[in-house]
């Protein structure tokens, strides 16, 4: 079976979809092809599912070739199935001239079955596009499948040493915890636990890359919600700073800290040490 996804939007809100579309590929034994921003092109390179991905953008400034570009493009396969997370006139134009006989979607004139909103955390909440066609969701269940080379890649930039390693992950924003809170944070934890490995992995980069280095820490402390999600993937233990508590699964091993008043540069470090079991 084929399966369409016209996927707009950021790298996280790919990233949240990617539980879904893993189980709709296993529960039907499906092949995925995905249109999405190029920019967020290589969060699909982590599904095995996926043959194929399709740059579009689909903003308002896409053009009507654009739009017949895209028509061509998925037309031309046999897709029995799709699922739309665009919305707009445009997206609906064009489905209702494929030849794609199911088309889920929240809403729109092309839809031929209607997904309601899911509940739970972020991935969680992408269930009804599942249930509309008679499948289920567990996304806490989902775990990435990495590619060996990344892993040992990820493995050689790790300091030497036998000691746990912390992976460190800010979100770079302004709204941030402070830099030097950062900094100074492994130095402290050493005082406590002198072995202590850590790696500091900055905003932005691969999008494999990162989930590789996440995979191959032993926890990680993140203010970022990209690292946050690959670390729930990963089975990583996690502490998520800044994160609301429906934002991600409840289970051991995973601690959110939400911003105090005023934000994270309010929180102190014990709060965080803490957090780490410090």
């Amino acid at each position: 079976m084929r399966v369409l996804a016209l996927s707009p939007g950021t790298v996280q809100q790919q990233l949240e979809r990617l539980p879904a579309l893993a189980s709709l590929a296993e529960q039907l034994d499906a092949t995925l092809q995905v249109a999405c921003p190029a920019r967020s092109r290589q969060v699909w390179s982590l599904l095995p599912a996926v043959d194929k991905v399709i740059p579009f953008e689909f903003e308002a400034g896409s053009t009507l070739a654009d739009w017949a570009n895209l028509l061509g493009s998925v037309r031309e396969p046999d897709f029995q199935l799709s699922l739309n997370f665009a919305e707009g006139r445009q997206v609906n134009l064009m489905l209702s001239m494929s030849h794609i006989p199911t088309r889920v979607a929240t809403s729109g004139f092309s839809a031929t079955t209607t997904a309601r909103p899911g509940e739970g955390w972020l991935a969680q909440r992408q269930e009804g596009f599942l249930q509309a066609i008679g499948l289920s969701l567990n996304a806490e269940r989902f775990r990435l499948s990495l590619p060996a080379k990344a892993l040992e890649e990820a493995r050689s930039r790790q300091p030497a040493g036998d000691g746990p390693l912390l992976l460190l992950a800010a979100s770079g924003i302004s709204s941030d915890w402070p830099p030097e809170q950062w900094q100074q944070l492994p130095e402290t934890i050493r005082s406590k636990l002198a072995s202590l490995r850590t790696v500091v992995l900055p905003p932005g980069g691969s999008v494999t890359s990162r989930a590789a280095q996440v995979a191959s820490a032993d926890v990680v402390l993140s203010s970022c919600p990209i690292t946050q999600l690959l670390a729930v993937y990963s089975g990583v233990p996690l502490v998520a700073l800044g994160a609301d508590a429906d934002q991600l699964p409840s289970r051991e091993g995973l601690r959110v800290v939400q911003a105090p008043a005023g934000g994270l540069s309010n929180l102190t470090p014990q709060d965080v040490l803490n957090a780490l079991g410090f």
